[in-house]
């Protein structure tokens, strides 16, 4: 049996474990866990889902997409999809149509799964629907500094948050116009290397 957690240097955190939990190999399991040493119980900590979309706006037959500056860490001030940590008791849909409220007041209509991204390293499953908004009203929500609408030509390729930004934006592009496709996933080659951000070759 191993010897209990160690106080962690800083205050303890509402998701900090209990004191009397400890890290070993359960029965019959093959990684270390958290386990109670009182009573067995063993306390998961399994990956985050995050659910988005690439939501857009047919503006007089020009295709707008929207995007939202982060007004939060991490990556505050650059910009990106309407996503975010699923709830309890949500599908994965109606997580992203949340999100594209919260973020930037927008009301979408899902049209289909257009990727799902693992992102192992910080313990995240992100799910990217395609979707369509119903009104071009949005707004910034609390978690945005400002949203707007624009062509695939106008994105500030440089100024985005996050690597599945870029992914999603260049996953969609390849998708337009197809009713029927396979749904994409962790990319390889030039765009898996798409970091610092930039615009995808053949964009």
């Amino acid at each position: 049996m191993s010897a209990p957690l160690s106080p962690p240097d800083r205050p303890r955190l509402p998701w900090d474990p209990p004191e009397h939990f400890e890290k070993r190999i359960p029965d019959g399991d093959n990684r270390e866990r958290l386990v109670c040493g009182r009573c067995e119980f063993i306390h998961y900590q399994n990956p985050k889902i995050v659910a988005g979309a690439v939501c857009t706006w047919d503006d007089k037959g020009t295709e707008k997409i929207l995007i939202a500056k982060r007004a939060i860490e991490p990556r505050k001030g650059f910009w990106t999809l309407p996503a975010g940590y699923m709830e309890l008791g949500e599908t994965t849909e109606q997580a992203a149509q949340r999100e594209a409220r919260e973020e930037a007041c927008a009301d979408i209509e899902i049209d289909r799964l257009l990727a799902m991204y693992s992102v192992a390293r910080i313990g995240q499953v992100q799910i990217m629907y395609r979707a369509r908004l119903l009104s071009p009203d949005v707004a910034a929500g609390v978690e945005s500094e400002e949203v707007a609408l624009v062509e695939m030509k106008d994105i500030p390729w440089e100024e985005l948050a996050f690597p599945t930004v870029v992914w999603a934006l260049a996953h969609f592009h390849e998708s337009r116009g197809k009713k029927d496709f396979a749904t994409y996933s962790n990319p390889t080659g030039d765009l898996a290397k798409m970091w610092p951000p930039r615009k995808p070759l053949g964009l």
